[in-house]
Formats: structure tokens, C-alpha cells, sequence
């Protein structure tokens, strides 16, 4: 199977999909949500986007991210 590595974001491939709070980050990803902001600090997780009073994430920077993960395991 060949796999290809994902493409960046920018304005014209941008296909965010939809916001995740902090809880549907938690349930993706399986982490528990200070380890998440544990590697916010440390710049080994998406930072997200403020949006109003709280932090969202796009779908495709998670995805994105859990690719990153599967090809550093390999």
C-alpha cells in the first residue's frame, strides 16, 4: 500500500472540517487532556485556535497529528 505523507494547509487545499472542543480532542486522540497540554507546551501537539472563551482544533490538524504519530512509530 502506498502511503503519502499529508499535504500542509493552506488556502487553497484548506479543508478544516469540523471544531473539536478539548472532550472530542480527548476521545480521538485517547490522551488524557493534561497530557495534551503537556505537549502544547512542549510543541509536540497543535496548539488549536482560540476561538471565543475556549480553545478548538480543527479535524484535519488531529488527523494530521495521529498520522505524524503512526509514521514516527513505524
Amino acid at each position: 500500500m502506498n502511503q503519502t505523507a499529508p499535504q500542509p494547509i493552506n488556502a487553497e487545499n484548506c479543508k478544516p472540517g469540523r471544531f473539536y472542543k478539548m472532550k472530542d480532542v480527548v476521545h480521538e486522540t485517547s490522551l488524557h487532556r493534561a497530557t495534551i497540554y503537556r505537549k502544547i507546551g512542549c510543541g509536540e501537539f497543535p496548539k488549536g485556535t482560540k476561538i471565543g472563551a475556549r480553545r478548538v482544533w480543527t479535524e484535519s490538524e488531529i488527523e494530521a497529528w495521529k498520522v505524524e504519530q503512526i509514521s514516527a512509530a513505524a
